[in-house]
């Protein structure tokens, strides 16, 4: 399914696809590059608030820990 995402910087609708009809964590402008987190809850965008770099790289890391110890 392909979720239509309004980036908060520059304005720009993309398109994001989810096999499920539920996602949360980050997406990335195709035009600007900008970061957001959001939360898709039956196939409808809930909440999408802008996201630092600092923070994407924490939770990558965070990620990358609780799969490992899966």
């Amino acid at each position: 399914m392909l979720i239509k995402i309004k980036c908060l910087q520059c304005n720009i609708e993309g398109s994001f696809s989810i096999a499920d009809a539920s996602y949360a964590g980050p997406y990335k402008c195709w035009k600007c590059g900008a970061l957001h987190t959001i939360s898709i809850a039956g196939n409808e965008v809930k909440s999408c608030e802008p996201l630092s770099q600092e923070d994407f790289d924490k939770q990558q890391e965070f990620d990358k820990l609780r799969d490992k110890f899966k």
